[in-house]
């Protein structure tokens, strides 16, 4: 595949679509929240009870239940006490409540959603009969529940898209004070993508640039990822402008290392939008760059380098006890996406073809 070439053309495609875009963004009314109680919320449904089509997939190791408890749990928050921006933040791994309280605190409405995402143990290593695509068609069909891979068969109802609307309308009619409807489109038959932003960690922010590639979110946000490190999925044409993509990882992680990460950026084409900036050694706005990273202390830790730039326990704090990356997480969900940083040539110590890479250094 000629990379230069994809990543031009996703140029042309992203200038096309972002005036019109914009202005749409502008005409719309705004959230306006009435609450008699404004407080923060926390709500949660079973996926299987919401959608009666919903199944499980015990073939990929996806079910309703594990060890008798209710495994297909989907959890929202917002906070009613905050001026609302008017998006709703997806997240596509387990439930994060230190990230969720963070985002209900920038005006970010917030959900997690349970969908067919269990293929990744069987298939998630390899891309056989490689044509650069294979996993990344798995992880649309889970994202949309379209037909998109002949090794799963995962129908509408299973997949993130339907589930999350399936969520957002349960949450419209049974939480009135959280305007949930915002998110619903006119037509009343998806969740109006353009007010998403949608991210995950690892596994969960790879399945969610490859949605963003398929489908126009406001944004993504992408902890320690994404990988698919022999896929080339990353270079197509997006749908979703890539200034608009914000990536954030660990040094220490295998997956930055290894080249997986900063490969994955660069095919994106988040270089055009500055440098990668290590946020121990500057401040917000990070020169308005997409592509942070962070050396912070984890003693070494390959493991907790991993989980540690999402809220929550493998978090670094400083000796006041207080979350050292507060400004980044504000930066990633609410940094201006018109606001961009300026473009850097490609890393020459960031290898493209990893498959190749790895061959010569066993020679």
């Amino acid at each position: 595949m000629n990379f230069k070439a994809s990543h031009l053309l996703a140029a042309f495609n992203a200038a096309l679509l972002l005036a019109p875009f914009s202005a749409l963004q502008a005409a719309e009314a705004p959230m306006i929240l009435r609450d008699r109680t404004p407080q923060r919320y926390e709500l949660n449904a079973r996926a299987s009870q919401l959608d009666p089509r919903a199944k499980p997939h015990p073939e990929i190791e996806f079910v309703f239940e594990k060890g008798g408890k209710p495994a297909d749990v989907e959890n929202a928050t917002v906070d009613t006490r905050v001026k609302p921006q008017g998006k709703l933040v997806i997240w596509l791994m387990g439930y994060s409540p230190g990230l969720f309280e963070r985002v209900n605190s920038y005006g970010l409405h917030a959900i997690q959603v349970h969908y067919a995402n269990g293929w990744f143990g069987k298939f998630g290593k390899d891309s056989p009969g490689d044509d650069g695509m294979l996993v990344g068609k798995i992880r649309l069909e889970a994202a949309t529940g379209e037909d998109f891979s002949p090794l799963v068969d995962i129908p509408k109802p299973d997949g993130m898209m339907e589930r999350a609307f399936q969520f957002v309308k349960w949450l419209a009619k049974t939480h009135p004070q959280g305007r949930w409807d915002y998110f619903i489109a006119p037509n009343k038959r998806s969740l109006r993508w353009d007010r998403v932003i949608i991210s995950g960690s690892s596994h969960g922010s790879t399945t969610a640039a490859r949605f963003a590639k398929h489908q126009r979110v406001d944004r993504v946000v992408m902890f320690c990822g994404p990988r698919d490190q022999y896929e080339v999925w990353q270079a197509l044409p997006s749908a979703t402008p890539a200034n608009r993509y914000f990536g954030f990882t660990h040094v220490l992680d295998g997956g930055w290392s290894g080249h997986h990460y900063c490969r994955s950026w660069e095919l994106l084409g988040l270089h055009a939008y500055g440098p990668v900036v290590d946020v121990d050694e500057a401040k917000a706005p990070y020169d308005n760059t997409r592509r942070l990273i962070t050396h912070a202390d984890v003693k070494e830790d390959s493991r907790r380098a991993h989980g540690s730039v999402v809220p929550g326990g493998s978090a670094v704090k400083d000796e006041s006890g207080k979350f050292i990356h507060e400004d980044v997480w504000r930066y990633l969900f609410t940094h201006p996406v018109e606001k961009v940083g300026k473009a850097v040539p490609q890393d020459p110590n960031c290898p493209k073809d990893l498959r190749a890479a790895e061959k010569a250094e066993k020679k």
